[in-house]
C-alpha cells in the first residue's frame, strides 16, 4: 500500500496534469490512506474472511429474493421483516437454537 500511495503522490506532482486529474489523484490517495486496514487482503484471506461482495450478494439472493419475490407475492414491510428475520435465524448455523434458548 505504501508503494501505491507514494506513486500517487509522485503522479500528482507532475505539472502536465490538469487540475481535475490532480484533484482526483489526491482524492484517491486519501481514500486509500483512510481504508488501508480494509484492503489488507492477504491477512483477510489468512483469517478465512471474505474479500469480495459475493458472499453478501449470495445471502441476499437466498434470504430475500427467493422468499419475497415469488410470482404474485405482495408483502407489507412488517410482514416481510418478520419472515426475513425468521429465515435468517433458520439459515444461520446455530442461531435458531440460540434464539429459542433466549426466549425460554
Amino acid at each position: 500500500m505504501k508503494k501505491l500511495l507514494a506513486e500517487i503522490e509522485k503522479l500528482a506532482k507532475k505539472t502536465s496534469l490538469t487540475k481535475t486529474v490532480k484533484e482526483n489523484l489526491l482524492a484517491a490517495k486519501t481514500y486509500f490512506s483512510n481504508h488501508q486496514q480494509m484492503m489488507d487482503y492477504p491477512t483477510q484471506l489468512e483469517k478465512n474472511l471474505p474479500i469480495g461482495s459475493g458472499v453478501t450478494e449470495a445471502a441476499c439472493k437466498t434470504l430475500v429474493k427467493q422468499r419475497l419475490c415469488g410470482s404474485g407475492m405482495r408483502w407489507k414491510n412488517k410482514g416481510a421483516r418478520v419472515v426475513l428475520f425468521l429465515r435468517a435465524l433458520v439459515q444461520s448455523k446455530g442461531r435458531w437454537q440460540q434464539f429459542w434458548e433466549n426466549i425460554e
